[in-house]
């Protein structure tokens, strides 16, 4: 008999300390924009972190055996991607990750690429290293993103760019990049000694019909120059716990890696990350594929009600994530004046797309990682937005 997991049961997370909720003051505001979701994590993670609680001492953590092995074994069995343990370093985040491993292959005034719109905390990263954004805007057709790989090419052609970040599948756009759109961006990084930095912390997030395909899964000649970086904190929802891995596929990267990460100072990290890894990888299996399923109606729900309803907001058409991308371009608003209405009037907050680039302005990102029930009663919200004009 197969497990039965809760996911229409509404749970209070006001004062308890949560960015998404605590920071957005009006009681009256359903908050829908920070990318966690408004679930329970699997029990077996919660029956796990109780039992660590009834030790009753949480000193400095030693990663274990059974760390690595879970991770191996989890993306070896789901995604079929074999992973040498000796080549994972953890750390406290996908962010901080990221942030360490430009810090190792670049130099200030270099410049590292990314796709628009993106992931904004890849800009912040890029940018507090001291390098500059080399922008490679995404293309629309048949409402869904697109790689322009001419442009692709352009911009790896350029002396400066030495590093690529790559969000796969992709925030905010929710594509699962397919292995050919992979190789093709290999083998144009591989040809202009560009380091690909692959961002998976969606990976377990997609929609039937689509395969994530792990980077690290490529032909090795094309991968000697990438590094990945995985959580299981989307997928399980503990991305307070701060934990993540970063394999790379070169001894040397992965020394460089390593050293940048210590100076970093986020080489540690808390017990709580590393039992809830386990648990995640060793015992949520039934759990995340119950959860997608519910997403994935979700995400149904969500796209039949802008489509039949909110005439001229657009959705975009996803493959994997969470995260509703909306094009709100017909409605002459900037994103953050949508934003501001949406608060004010509808009382949603949502994130305004122009902080994921400026391929970004004039759309939102919602997140409906919540019981269907608060789907049904704030999506007519968004309402207000039609044959609205803000006062400039």
């Amino acid at each position: 008999m197969s497990e039965k997991f809760d996911f229409d049961t509404i749970i209070s997370r006001r004062n308890t300390n949560s960015y998404k909720w605590d920071t957005t003051p009006d009681d009256r505001v359903q908050p829908m924009w920070v990318a966690d979701m408004d679930f329970h994590t699997a029990p077996a993670i919660v029956d796990t972190l109780a039992r660590r609680v009834q030790h009753g001492i949480f000193g400095y953590t030693h990663v274990p055996e059974q760390y690595y092995n879970a991770t191996v074994e989890w993306f070896s069995s789901r995604h079929n991607w074999k992973i040498n343990p000796e080549s994972i370093i953890y750390t406290s985040g996908v962010v901080p990750a990221i942030s360490a491993i430009i810090k190792a292959f670049t130099s200030p005034g270099d410049a590292v690429a990314t796709f628009s719109p993106v992931f904004n905390c890849f800009y912040s990263s890029i940018r507090n290293n001291g390098c500059a954004v080399a922008p490679i805007p995404l293309i629309i057709i048949n409402n869904r993103y697109e790689i322009d790989f001419g442009a692709l090419h352009s911009t790896f052609s350029r002396p400066d760019v030495k590093m690529f970040l790559l969000c796969n599948p992709h925030n905010p756009g929710g594509r699962v990049w397919t292995r050919n759109e992979l190789m093709q961006i290999a083998e144009i990084a591989q040809n202009n000694n560009v380091i690909v930095v692959s961002d998976e912390i969606h990976c377990e997030l997609t929609y039937p019909g689509y395969s994530y395909t792990p980077y690290g899964t490529l032909p090795h000649n094309l991968v000697n120059n990438a590094v990945i970086c995985s959580s299981p904190s989307k997928a399980f929802n503990i991305a307070g716990l701060q934990i993540a891995n970063i394999v790379a596929c070169d001894k040397q990267m992965m020394q460089k890696i390593d050293k940048a990460i210590n100076i970093n100072e986020v080489c540690d990290v808390n017990p709580f990350g590393v039992e809830a890894l386990i648990a995640a990888y060793t015992q949520g299996g039934p759990w995340l594929d119950a959860l997608n399923k519910y997403l994935y109606n979700n995400y149904l729900f969500v796209k039949e009600y802008c489509d039949k309803n909110l005439t001229p907001l657009k959705m975009m058409s996803a493959e994997s994530t969470y995260l509703a991308w909306i094009d709100c371009r017909e409605l002459a608003l900037t994103s953050d004046e949508i934003d501001v209405i949406l608060q004010r009037e509808a009382h949603i907050r949502v994130s305004p797309g122009n902080i994921f680039g400026p391929e970004g302005e004039g759309f939102i990102r919602l997140n409906f990682a919540c019981p269907r029930k608060i789907l049904q009663h704030t999506l007519p919200e968004l309402g207000v937005l039609i044959g609205r004009n803000i006062e400039r």
